[in-house]
């Protein structure tokens, strides 16, 4: 979400500075009103007040026209009150974790994006809980979990997500989901915790994830990638004056900048307002220190070499249009991993779970239901092969490309995609 932020900074600096011009125009009126007054003088022309006027109601309130011209009209996914529990993680932070969904088979376990919260996953929460089991955590810092004592890494996460499935029932197969950065603490945690695989962890969903430095796979890498160092000093900076940044953030917020920069940098397609809204809500609720230290941790990680040594069934989305994270990244990933199968959808951005989460979700479902029958079945082999299963197991054939159908999601090995 490293792109995400700085446009967003760079779009709070121009609500400000719309902030700061209505204030000008104000004080510019008044004071010649009072000159006038004073000295017995005309009245000053109105146009300073007006348009200060105006430029002051869009600082304040200009979210609602923006969302009505950047989102499209659609019902927010039911929401519940879930009371979550807390659980101490590995590295002293204390993690808000929520159980739902359904009592019996497997379970799914929802990493969230990074600036974000589980509170983004409400698609998925309405629509997968009828069969599954759902688990959803706060990555330190953000939602309702506590702040590290020891500072962030990928690897302090990975480490507060296996203590999150310390906690769960280890009679059902557990699916572990994750987004972003959530996918790098998904794929650092497999990597150093690989006696877990086909035992305690069934298979793995990576969606609109990278294996390194998120600098090496967004838009515009070969600019970004030299600017590390002052990607980094601004990040320094920001953590000395995240409470400044914060409230400039909620400015942000009111304006609409922060939904104009969410819309550019996170969709690649129109999302609802309430999606837009919702996504907008949590980058701006999370500390601007939390989400520099993050960027800093993501700056200095890679899984790339290891990629080859997650060993368990992994289903791979990848966005046409994210530009936080490419396709390509994707792409990379699922063709190293040893039971990777890539799922491509054009339009996606890089909130795809949000913005195609009907298509995600059914794609998690028939993935969900194919391993845990596939776990289910006894085969002669020690090893279950993700790829090359029983043959009254295998999966129909792919058909995105097959019929030329290029609407179609391109799908190498589950299932027929669905339309989207």
């Amino acid at each position: 979400m490293i792109l995400l932020v700085l446009l967003q900074r760079l779009f709070s600096l121009v609500s400000l500075a719309i902030l700061g011009v209505a204030g000008w125009l104000l004080w510019r009126w008044y004071d010649a009103s009072h000159v006038a007054g004073t000295l017995g003088l005309d009245e000053p022309s109105a146009a300073p007040l007006w348009w200060g006027a105006g430029l002051l109601a869009f600082s304040l309130l200009g979210r609602f026209p923006v969302l009505m011209l950047l989102g499209r009209s659609g019902a927010a996914p039911p929401t519940r009150d879930v009371e979550g529990r807390e659980v101490p993680g590995a590295d002293g932070a204390v993690l808000n974790v929520e159980l739902e969904g359904a009592a019996e088979g497997p379970i799914l376990l929802f990493t969230h994006g990074w600036a974000l919260s589980s509170r983004i996953w409400a698609e998925a929460r309405a629509e997968l809980g009828g069969r599954f089991g759902l688990v959803f955590w706060d990555l330190p810092g953000l939602g309702h979990s506590g702040r590290p004592p020891a500072g962030y890494s990928i690897e302090g996460f990975a480490e507060d997500l296996h203590a999150v499935i310390d906690g769960l029932p280890e009679d059902r197969p557990l699916i572990l989901v994750g987004h972003s950065i959530g996918g790098m603490t998904v794929q650092t945690f497999c990597a150093r915790h690989p006696e877990l695989l086909n035992t305690r962890v069934a298979a793995i969903v990576l969606e609109n994830t990278t294996h390194a430095n998120p600098l090496e796979t967004m838009v515009f890498s070969r600019v970004l990638r030299p600017m590390q160092p002052v990607i980094e000093a601004l990040s320094h900076v920001s953590t000395v004056l995240s409470p400044l940044i914060w409230l400039v953030n909620w400015q942000s917020w009111l304006s609409g900048s922060t939904h104009l920069a969410t819309r550019i940098a996170g969709f690649g397609s129109r999302p609802t307002r309430e999606q837009l809204d919702r996504t907008a809500l949590l980058i701006t609720k999370s500390s601007p220190a939390v989400q520099a230290r993050g960027n800093l941790a993501m700056l200095h990680w890679s899984i790339t070499d290891d990629l080859p040594l997650i060993d368990v069934p992994a289903l791979i989305f990848a966005g046409g249009r994210d530009l936080i994270t490419k396709d390509h990244a994707g792409e990379v990933i699922a063709a190293a991993l040893p039971q990777g199968r890539l799922v491509r959808v054009e339009d996606a951005g890089h909130m795809g779970p949000v913005e195609k989460s009907a298509f995600y979700n059914e794609q998690i479902e028939d993935f969900a239901g194919f391993v845990h029958l596939l776990a289910s079945r006894p085969v002669a082999s020690s090893r279950r092969s993700f790829l090359s299963p029983d043959a009254d197991l295998a999966p129909p054939a792919p058909v995105g490309e097959e019929r030329g159908d290029r609407d179609a999601p391109i799908v190498r090995g589950m299932t027929a995609p669905r339309p989207i």
